[in-house]
């Protein structure tokens, strides 16, 4: 079994998924990077082991269960034990802009669409993992979930996130938001923790790379911080850059 920290992250051939890849592996954590396609998951991890960090390549579309649990199965063979789960893949709407206001006219396809990958593969494949993470001496699981999920700040209508109520996007977030709470209560016992992660208003292609105010090195910080903190740290809470967020 490693004696490093070994640590999988969702979605990590671009934007925040990489940028996190990156820092982690910066700290000495061998990285597991997840890629739709295996040809963009094995350039992902060459590219930071030309930088010097230990990293590795999977095919993963978290969507689909045999890619999931042939995932589990690598990990277990080459490493025994899995340290970090960031759950970091998401998507937003296909049709349009994230900002376009859509509640009634919400449709069938684009709940499930939404829903599929940023709700329920995050459980499927969180508990595809849980056992690897019990044999972490400090297992952490870090769901990125967005401010837009807080039901608090959109019922408020002086907030920052007042005008921005795209009902399939913001669900599928406060529904992450209640796995984050209800797993870490599951696993307050044991050495787990679980947080829900905002990365902020980043220049990735989902945030808008002309309009948003962070970087993607700024907008993975949270995510690293999450991945990385001590067995005092937060616990079925809702971060931004090490402040606590309303649910």
């Amino acid at each position: 079994m490693s004696t490093k920290k070994i640590a999988l992250i969702t979605g990590a051939n671009r934007g925040i998924g990489f940028e996190t890849a990156k820092q982690l592996g910066e700290k000495g954590v061998a990285v597991i990077v997840a890629a739709r396609k295996l040809n963009a998951a094995e350039e992902t991890a060459a590219q930071l082991t030309e930088q010097g960090i230990e990293a590795y390549g999977v095919q993963l579309d978290v969507t689909n269960a045999d890619e999931r649990k042939a995932v589990a199965a690598y990990i277990e063979d080459k490493f025994g034990k899995l340290d970090i789960l960031v759950n970091n893949a998401g998507v937003g709407p296909k049709e349009d802009d994230l900002f376009v206001k859509k509640t009634a006219a919400t449709t069938a396809d684009e709940f499930e669409y939404i829903f599929n990958t940023n709700l329920f593969s995050v459980v499927y494949l969180t508990n595809e993992l849980l056992p690897l993470l019990k044999k972490s001496e400090a297992g952490r699981i870090v769901n990125l979930s967005s401010i837009l999920g807080s039901l608090t700040l959109h019922a408020d209508p002086t907030s920052p996130i007042a005008d921005f109520k795209r009902l399939s996007y913001a669900a599928s977030k406060t529904a992450l938001n209640v796995f984050t709470v209800l797993l870490a209560d599951e696993l307050k016992d044991t050495n787990i923790k679980v947080n829900s992660a905002h990365p902020g208003w980043v220049q990735t292609e989902l945030g808008s790379v002309e309009h948003a105010p962070m970087t993607v090195p700024e907008g993975a910080k949270t995510s690293v911080e999450l991945a990385l903190i001590g067995e005092d740290g937060p616990n079925g809470r809702f971060i931004h850059l090490g402040e606590e967020l309303p649910w």
